[in-house]
């Protein structure tokens, strides 16, 4: 009977040790989904808002909630966007990274955004340019206004794959440019007037090329007439030498070296 009884027993505590496991695993993982960043205020409205807006933030917090639906890190002091810096956050649908001095996105940097993102605003940074892989396939909108753009070829190649803000879309200006003449005008103006900055891309490249090819050809030609220069003046000493001589021998090679020359 006391056998009976310490078996219950500790029947009893196993189970009671393994139920205080998976709620302890449960809380650690309900804590790690919903906690909230320092700096940061989080709010539970149709999905988890986390705003992080006018923090003085330096850098992307790295402890964002996983269910995260709409995340704010607008007006920080952002200089730089990751690889994988959103990568977890698998339900988001809006990310504000307006307002920062953003000059640097990697080309990894959205990676793992999901398909349900409606918008990404990177508008009033610092950026001139983008890994035109950085964006991949992302369907949402995006608004690249009040940057200071370069426009050329590989800026134009990635707006092509991209679905901008038409509200915005006016405001993306390019403020240095591949031809100067199109520097402080907004790009897709440029573009829907039938300029193609790829198209000049490639025709600076030909002038490179030809440029090069000409030095190169220059420098062939300059050595054959230097050759030949000093050859003519190596055979003149030569023969002057030969006519030094009194041998009849040196004079027929010196009348064949004559015909030769």
């Amino acid at each position: 009977m006391l056998q009976r009884g310490l078996t219950w027993l500790r029947f009893e505590i196993a189970h009671s040790l393994t139920l205080a496991g998976l709620l302890l695993l449960f809380t650690l993982l309900h804590a790690a989904t919903t906690s909230c960043p320092r700096s940061c205020q989080c709010f539970d409205k149709n999905g988890k808002l986390v705003h992080c807006a006018g923090k003085n933030l330096k850098e992307i917090p790295k402890d964002l909630p996983a269910d995260t639906v709409s995340l704010h890190l607008n007006s920080n002091r952002i200089t730089k966007i990751p690889n994988n810096a959103f990568k977890d956050l698998y339900l988001l649908k809006e990310l504000d990274l307006s307002r920062n001095a953003i000059e640097s996105i990697d080309i990894g940097a959205f990676r793992g955004l999901p398909e349900g993102l409606r918008m990404l605003d990177l508008s009033s940074n610092r950026i001139q340019s983008v890994p035109k892989e950085a964006f991949g396939r992302m369907k949402a909108k995006i608004r690249l206004a009040n940057n200071p753009w370069h426009c050329e070829c590989t800026l134009q190649q990635m707006i092509k794959e991209l679905t901008l803000d038409p509200e915005t879309v006016n405001d993306f200006i390019c403020h240095s440019s591949v031809q100067e003449e199109y520097a402080g005008k907004p790009l897709i103006q440029i573009l829907d007037s039938g300029i193609n900055f790829c198209n000049m891309h490639q025709k600076t490249t030909d002038v490179a090329m030809f440029i090069t090819m000409f030095g190169w050809f220059t420098m062939v030609i300059s050595y054959i007439v230097y050759y030949v220069r000093q050859n003519q003046e190596d055979a003149r000493r030569h023969l002057e030498y030969l006519k030094s001589l009194p041998s009849t021998q040196i004079t027929k090679e010196f009348d064949t070296i004559s015909t030769v020359l």
